[in-house]
């Protein structure tokens, strides 16, 4: 990350140092957790303390925390396991719970021109079948930031006798999260969006006796919910990062902060390109995420150009990388493809500075003057 000016949190954020402190010092222990002697008996207690600090980022009893190797796992293993006969997901679901639930034949909750889910429509759509059903309602999107009303979700869930699943990947760590005040049966958590390691996420379940039904078989780990030997390392950084981040919410600057630098680039860029536009700016947003639309210069483009410049953002989900196709959260909410299809999301995170905001609004000011664009003089310096 030397020299770039790193606005893509949103994908991954840059590993905390005090975590990566404590993932080397478990590297240099032995031990399996399922193992009865000294060293195993150590490193079960690791595992058990980390799964005691993520719980408690959340608010959740440590029994039902089930560790996985990422938040994508996490959402296949409460799909596949929740016993449901129906899937309701919302439209602008991350690519994990939407690719299997349009192969499961789902329904799909529209969302207004605002990002926000329409709670109406769910409550219809609950209506029309009365078998057990899963909903499934992200609580914050990765692309445009905006906070869905997943409290209100799950009452309605609850009310027609349906289970709320909420992926909370991209909130945990930007905004102070509770599993009751949620009233979500079931919670994905992932531990790289908030500066822990990659390759290690958990579902938690409100109910620590709720039959989950594994798709990993052949061990005992995790409660017999998830079979194979757990990534100790990764759970005990997992653990840390938790610490970190609960500290940092439980500090009201930390969010103010980010919230200042996000609001200051929007501010800055719509003054100088007043065409570009900033995609649900109205409605309740993660403090640290815009999605900035510039139409007539695809999105794509702006992020190579970019990075040319030493500026990471990017275009769409990271998981997407490669895909030629226009944003399908944007397209859910209305926008039209020369629009959707020229949006960038720029992220902050823990590390983000104030000379990166400066630094991407000087490098993307010069991309689209190259392009053609016209320069508002207000914020062309």
């Amino acid at each position: 990350m030397s020299g770039t000016a790193y606005l893509d949190y949103n994908s991954g954020a840059p590993l905390r140092p005090a975590v990566a402190a404590a993932i080397a010092e478990c590297w240099a222990e032995a031990g399996n957790p399922s193992s009865i002697h000294g060293p195993g008996r150590a490193a079960r207690k690791r595992l058990e303390t980390a799964r005691a600090q993520v719980a408690a980022l959340v608010g959740a009893d440590p029994h039902g925390l089930i560790f996985t190797s990422g938040g994508t796992e996490a959402d296949a293993l409460i799909l596949a396991g929740s016993g449901a006969r129906r899937l309701i997901v919302s439209a602008i679901e991350h690519p994990a719970i939407a690719e299997p639930a349009e192969r499961a034949g789902a329904a799909f909750i529209p969302v207004g021109a605002d990002g926000l889910i329409d709670l109406a429509a769910l409550d219809r759509l609950l209506g029309e079948d009365t078998r057990p059903a899963l909903v499934s309602v992200m609580l914050a999107n990765n692309e445009t930031g905006v906070i869905q009303p997943v409290a209100e979700a799950a009452r309605l869930a609850h009310a027609h006798g349906a289970r709320l699943h909420c992926d909370a990947a991209q909130a945990a760590g930007r905004t102070p999260l509770s599993l009751t005040a949620l009233g979500a049966d079931f919670l994905t958590l992932s531990a790289h969006k908030m500066g822990g390691p990659p390759g290690i996420g958990a579902l938690v379940l409100a109910d620590p006796t709720f039959p989950l039904a594994p798709f990993l078989l052949g061990g005992g780990q995790e409660s017999r919910r998830r079979a194979g030997t757990e990534n100790l390392p990764g759970i005990v950084g997992f653990g840390a990062c938790a610490t970190l981040v609960g500290d940092d919410l439980s500090d009201p600057t930390t969010t103010l902060r980010l919230s200042a630098m996000r609001d200051r680039l929007e501010r800055a860029a719509l003054t100088r390109l007043p065409q570009a536009i900033a995609v649900g700016a109205a409605s309740p947003r993660l403090s640290n995420t815009t999605c900035l639309a510039l139409p007539g210069l695809p999105g794509r483009t702006q992020v190579m150009a970019l990075d040319l410049a030493g500026v990471a953002v990017s275009a769409g989900p990271a998981c997407a990388s490669g895909r030629q196709e226009v944003s399908r959260v944007l397209t859910a909410m209305g926008l039209e493809p020369e629009i959707a299809g020229s949006a960038i999301r720029i992220s902050l995170g823990w590390a983000s500075r104030e000379e990166d905001i400066d630094r991407f609004l000087a490098a993307w000011t010069d991309l689209a003057r190259r392009k053609g664009f016209t320069i508002s003089q207000a914020e062309a310096a």
